[in-house]
């Protein structure tokens, strides 16, 4: 078997691709730096320009699938531009993959595309699974409703869609638990506002595992990237503590702090979505790390 995976080279990506190599299959990325370009026969990248809307039709050669990560990360300041920025590098990616196979004969069958739990309304009481059909009307809300939105329009190529909305990520390698641990480490760890909210999280390497298990059984539709015990952003704080074995005597930091100094973004951290992993589980996956405390103590300690 042969993917094609875009954002190969991100955090999600490079683990898929790890365990992609594990399981025997091989590996096409596309990459928009021309220095990250390789060739070896089970890890091929190939050059892309989404938006001069050039790819190398070498890419698709031989593939079965696509996992599809690239889009600009949200973790940037908000600006007009970048929002523009954060939309657009979702669509143009998509478009560009839909309008390429078009022209072309291909083998591919199926596509798993990331997505995000951002799509649900902020609730300290509603617990989402796939079928809540009431959308947030937050800037990621639309970003993720224009974004599955574009990934839909493959089905018109009789492929298989399937979506991941993945929650918080956690890695020992980046990403947003790497940024939590930094102020822990110092002492000045916080909660967040009432640190009520809802923080459906996953460990990467479980995330990583649910997207090659969605490919490898075809199953289609939308799955939450989430694992089966999300906590209130409170007890994630104490976790990453107790964890770390350093003292959490700070109030909790206000959302006007927050809003000073990460302008519209801050919304991510005050945002609360009590995400159900159940849909995925019931079709035989399962979560190695299910509980928060042995997630962190895997990738802390």
């Amino acid at each position: 078997m042969r993917v094609l995976i875009t954002g190969a080279t991100g955090l999600i990506g490079g683990e898929i691709v790890k365990l992609c190599h594990q399981k025997n299959i091989d590996v096409n990325y596309l990459t928009t730096s021309k220095s990250k370009i390789l060739q070896k026969e089970n890890y091929k990248g190939f050059y892309w320009n989404p938006k001069a809307n050039d790819i190398d039709t070498e890419c698709f050669a031989d593939v079965d699938a696509i996992i599809h990560l690239a889009g600009a990360t949200v973790s940037n300041r908000w600006t007009k531009a970048y929002k523009k920025e954060i939309l657009n590098s979702r669509k143009d990616t998509t478009a560009l993959l839909i309008d390429t196979l078009k022209g072309m004969p291909h083998n591919v069958k199926q596509i798993v595309s990331a997505s995000a739990i951002g799509i649900y309304p902020d609730s300290l009481v509603n617990y989402y699974d796939q079928s809540f059909n009431e959308y947030s009307n937050s800037f990621l809300g639309e970003v993720v409703q224009v974004w599955e939105g574009a990934v839909d329009e493959f089905s018109k190529l009789n492929i298989t869609v399937s979506k991941i909305r993945i929650g918080l990520v956690l890695s020992d390698k980046g990403g947003a638990l790497q940024e939590m641990v930094k102020p822990i480490k110092l002492g000045v760890g916080a909660a967040f506002g009432s640190g009520k909210q809802w923080q459906s999280w996953v460990h990467i390497e479980d995330l990583s595992s649910l997207f090659l298990y969605v490919l490898q059984n075809n199953l289609n539709g939308v799955y939450n990237g989430v694992a089966p015990n999300p906590v209130s952003n409170q007890e994630l704080t104490k976790t990453i503590a107790n964890v770390l074995n350093k003292p959490l005597f700070l109030p909790n930091i206000p959302r006007f702090v927050m809003k000073l100094i990460l302008g519209e973004m801050h919304t991510i951290l005050f945002e609360s979505q009590r995400v159900s992993s159940k849909k995925v589980e019931s079709q035989g996956f399962y979560f190695k790390y299910h509980h928060l405390e042995p997630a962190l103590e895997n990738l802390l300690k």
